[in-house]
């Protein structure tokens, strides 16, 4: 299996079930599809940005910040997904990061780390 960690960051003007129904369609049913899961959501709320962001002809002040920790079977990434929130309107930026095996043990994703005598 291979750690995936995905943040994504949805237009502060998303109310939060629409925000877990972008969730459900554009990651967790695609991952499932693919023989994944979602380990774990991590809600971070409402952010101000550091600086104005460009989205839909005007400029986003504050997002949601949504952080995902996903497991993925050999040979399978999140391209189809990051596609998908790419072309999401209501997404301002999204981050996907392959996770070393260490820090995905460290996280509790993997087993017990396996020592060698």
């Amino acid at each position: 299996m291979r750690a995936y960690e995905l943040m994504v960051i949805f237009d502060a003007t998303v109310a939060d079930a629409d925000v877990n129904g972008h969730l459900k369609t554009l990651i967790t049913d695609t991952v499932e599809a693919d023989g994944g899961s979602v380990a774990k959501v991590d809600n971070w709320g409402r952010r101000r940005f550091a600086y104005r962001i460009r989205h839909k002809g005007s400029y986003a002040l504050e997002g949601n910040y949504i952080v995902l920790e996903i497991l993925l079977p050999e040979g399978k990434d999140l391209s189809s997904q990051d596609r998908a929130l790419r072309l999401a309107d209501d997404v301002v930026r999204q981050k996907i990061i392959r996770l070393p095996e260490s820090e995905a043990t460290k996280r509790g994703l993997f087993g017990a780390v396996e020592t060698s005598a």
